[in-house]
């Protein structure tokens, strides 16, 4: 689907950008990087204690560069991010030569970092060539007590363990690093055509695993196959998740950038006894000492990142859910130190579940953050039906713990005959120490209901307490203007920092008339900072094609642009550049607007539900992959018609179309398509299931 020649997926330009911050990244689930950067960070190995801790800093030899010579034929200089492959390069291109540098995180091999130098030479020349190589690697850390062991097959290794745990007594992981020795030269001789040298980056938490990686990436260079294997394992996750469409170029490489950053943090389909430690705002790439939030995980996981990685790759947000149950018995100590019965999830969370904030009133305060982490658990369980995730392995530990959590949080009010939350700080992080924040007390209502629903499923007693709670908690609602304050106390018109109470909409559904869904956009949307964080206005424009109104879904989609840096598809989480770069969460909720807004998907008990809406300037949207009890599906949307393939079916019966208005039913059988015009469609779709 191309407007143009242009690969929508590839960004190519001739200079970096001024700010560092703003390279591309080249990450997988375990190792991560910006390009050119000294540093490289590895999968949950923090250094610091407590509000200080910090991604740890691990010194990177993939921190060189091609040096431009002086004088002579002046090499025309490019840099490229191919998403597609996952590889970023920089080309040196003159009439007698072409020097390619290569960098990339092995996406399959997730222990290998790797980079290559390739000189290639033009007809007709013969004498020597060489490129001089920037490599000023310094193999100490402020994190970690480096010492040299001896070389690995011509490797140099380095190890050492974090100097501060997170918590007295808690985990100091050792880190392992071997490493090709970079030369300062690089030369194609007279009697040589093309030549690539090719130097690895192995690095993992024990010598064993760090010499084994090491070894496979030697075994992949001597059969010529590293970098193909890398790209192999992209192009196969590009199959399982693709999102194209016909439309403005911007909003086609806004997407694949997206999808690209995202997909990086992700661990691979195939690894197995592999922990994942979630996935900060900033990603892999970016978390040192004062950076992007020192690397913690936020709710931006849960309710930003986690539902367009559930849609195609349920595995990896399985990997994300395995992540909050490692971390659940910090949780439970967060809420017994607050007076609180269950688990009080983190408002910044790195290796063990405590709180890591630096700042006391938002570990505190921002509880929404437990309504979030179950939120995903449901999402996750309606679309997979993953009983063992919470029979065996954890998930419905937490489930009860925080419904536990929410139910002693909460406190009678003689007054008003409800459940009152109070002293909280909502998504809207200028107001504080507030009584019944909308958003906080929906997806604490959200919680309970879940909890006594899937408790239910499995045949477990319910507390009668879970039921009374959800039944009687306060959600704050005027019903004069018809519309959710979103809080005790709010006053129409105050400035609001981000996305609040717009989200009782999209992502908690919760029930209200189309009026007041209207009525809440309108309020908020003029009181809203314009510089606030970037995923902000995603959710206005999800709000908006609900309702239909394509002209403001545009508008508010249109703002997300403003985030977006060249020439690498960076985000930045405010206008101004501060806060979180490389930034996620932005990203999370910008697709949200295509998978969840212009397909209308919405993931309920019962089905998955569509109710497809895009503006005028988009023709046609294909969503490859996704995922659904097991199957995986293939959507193309024009305006008159929807066609559903089905690439993968185990389920018996299979799963079918249903339509909402009519109740007729159109079953989907492997390797077949349903095509029916947009109007007929509606907003059913699924297979209804019971419980044994």
């Amino acid at each position: 689907m191309a407007d143009s020649k242009e690969d929508p997926a590839v960004f190519t330009s001739t200079c970096l950008p001024s700010d560092p911050r703003l390279l591309a990244t080249v990450t997988n689930a375990y190792l991560g990087t910006r390009v050119y950067r000294d540093i490289l960070h590895v999968n949950g190995v923090y250094n610091g204690a407590a509000g200080d801790t910090h991604r740890a800093d691990i010194p990177s030899p993939l921190h060189v560069r091609m040096i431009v010579p002086d004088g002579g034929d002046m090499p025309v200089e490019t840099f490229t991010l191919n998403t597609r492959t996952g590889t970023f390069s920089h080309k040196l291109q003159s009439p007698s030569y072409t020097a390619t540098h290569q960098i990339y995180a092995h996406h399959s091999l997730v222990h290998l970092m790797a980079f290559s130098i390739t000189i290639r030479r033009s007809a007709g020349t013969s004498q020597p060539i060489t490129v001089q190589l920037h490599a000023p690697f310094v193999p100490k850390s402020q994190d970690l007590d480096l010492q040299q062991g001896p070389d690995f097959h011509g490797a140099h290794y380095i190890y050492g363990q974090t100097l501060v745990p997170e918590v007295e007594g808690g985990p100091q992981p050792t880190v392992h690093m071997l490493w090709t020795p970079v030369p300062q030269a690089v030369t194609l001789h007279e009697e040589e055509q093309e030549q690539c040298w090719e130097f690895l980056t192995a690095v993992a938490e024990s010598e064993e695993e760090a010499k084994r990686s090491y070894t496979e990436g030697l075994a992949h260079v001597a059969a010529g196959s590293l970098h193909s294997s890398h790209t192999h394992a992209w192009a196969a996750l590009w199959r399982g998740c693709c999102v194209d469409l016909e439309g403005p170029m911007p909003l086609r490489q806004a997407v694949y950038g997206c999808l690209y950053y995202l997909l990086s943090a992700i661990p691979p389909q195939d690894t197995s006894g592999f922990r994942f430690h979630g996935i900060s705002p900033g990603g892999l790439s970016n978390g040192t000492q004062g950076e992007d939030y020192w690397g913690h995980v936020f709710w931006d996981q849960d309710t930003w990142m986690f539902p367009n990685i559930l849609l195609f790759y349920p595995k990896a947000a399985r990997a994300i859910l395995e992540y909050r149950i490692g971390t659940l018995e910090g949780a439970l100590l967060n809420a017994q130190e607050q007076g609180y019965k269950g688990a009080k999830f983190p408002w910044e969370s790195a290796a063990t579940g405590r709180e890591v904030c630096p700042e006391e009133i938002y570990g505190a305060q921002e509880i929404h953050i437990t309504g979030d982490v179950l939120m995903a658990f449901e999402q996750y369980y309606y679309t997979t039906q993953d009983h063992k995730l919470f029979r065996m392995d954890g998930g419905w530990e937490l489930v009860r713990a925080v419904a536990q959590y929410w139910c002693s949080r909460m406190v009678w009010s003689e007054v008003e005959q409800c459940y009152h939350i109070r002293g909280v700080m909502p998504p809207d992080e200028y107001h504080h120490q507030v009584d019944n924040s909308a958003y906080t007390n929906a997806v604490a209502q959200r919680s309970l209901n879940f909890a006594a629903s899937i408790a239910r499923d499995f045949l477990i007693p319910v507390p009668e307490e879970w039921v009374e709670c959800a039944k009687k908690l306060k959600v704050p609602f005027d019903a004069e203007r018809k519309y959710h304050p979103e809080y005790d106390g709010y006053s129409p018109g105050e400035p609001v920092k981000q996305a609040d109470v717009v989200l009782l909409g999209f992502p908690l559904m919760h029930p209200m008339h189309p009026e007041v869904r209207r009525n809440d956009l309108m309020m908020y949307e003029p009181a809203t900072e314009l510089s606030g964080p970037a995923m902000t206005w995603s959710m206005f424009a999800v709000g908006w094609l609900e309702l239909k109104e394509m002209e403001r879904a545009q508008g508010q989609l249109n703002k997300c642009f403003n985030n977006i840096t060249e020439p690498f598809k960076i985000w930045v989480e405010n206008l101004d550049g501060s806060g979180a770069v490389n930034f996620l969460t932005g990203m999370g909720g910008f697709l949200q607007v295509i998978l969840f807004g212009y397909t209308g998907f919405r993931i309920t008990k019962t089905s998955l539900r569509f109710d497809p809406a895009f503006p005028s300037d988009v023709r046609k949207l294909e969503v490859t992959g996704v995922s659904y009890l097991g199957s995986k599906l293939k959507f193309s949307i024009t305006k008159e018609e929807m066609r559903i393939g089905v690439t993968k079916c185990p389920l018996h019966p299979a799963l079918e179309v249903v339509l909402e208005e009519s109740g007729r039913r159109f079953p989907l059988h492997e390797g077949a398509t349903s095509t029916r015009p947009v109007l007929w469609v509606g907003v059913g779709f699924g297979y209804h299931r019971g419980f044994s």
